[in-house]
């Protein structure tokens, strides 16, 4: 007849070092193989998991010694597909550093966005919105496109300057 074990004794060996660094790994693999991650992202996945940093740092080092996460190739392609979106480099920024992405990494990802590229995408933007709300009057389609413009992070300025122009070409 098989002994019956406390329950402390249970617990103990359902939370052995192998055991959860197993889990540690399978909840990275899973993670990463939905989509790409940051290597804070993970330890913060990890730590509600309740892995412990001992064996999560180690782990998460390793996957990060192998490029299963690379904080820069996240960066890169989260520019890629926010600016396909429509976002500004500052809202993109903003959102990498809450990410955990560090700074120079997002610095050197944003880098790309030149300022020609952003007045060309306001433009864009705004042109496709000032056209969708041509049942408005003006005052209202100005301020809708404007707000429009500024949540997505471009500075008044640009949005001014793209409103001008969309306007002296209706």
């Amino acid at each position: 007849m098989p002994e019956i074990k406390p329950q402390e004794a249970q617990l103990q060996e359902t939370r052995s070092p192998e055991k959860l660094e197993k889990r540690a790994r399978n909840v990275l693999l899973f993670q990463l193989s939905r989509s790409m991650k940051t290597k804070w992202q993970l330890a913060q996945i990890l730590e509600k998991r309740e892995i412990p940093s001992e064996i999560a740092k180690p782990l998460l080092d390793r996957f990060e010694e192998v490029q299963l996460i690379d904080d820069s190739v996240f960066a890169a392609a989260y520019v890629r597909s926010r600016v396909e979106k429509g976002k500004s480099s500052r809202i993109i920024s903003r959102e990498l550093q809450q990410k955990g992405v560090d700074r120079s990494l997002v610095e050197e990802a944003v880098s790309g966005i030149t300022r020609e590229d952003e007045e060309k995408l306001v433009l864009e933007l705004g042109r496709a919105r000032w056209d969708r709300l041509g049942s408005l009057e003006l005052d209202a389609r100005y301020r809708r496109v404007s707000g429009f413009l500024m949540r997505r992070g471009f500075s008044s300025s640009m949005v001014s300057s793209a409103l001008r122009e969309i306007r002296s070409d209706d």
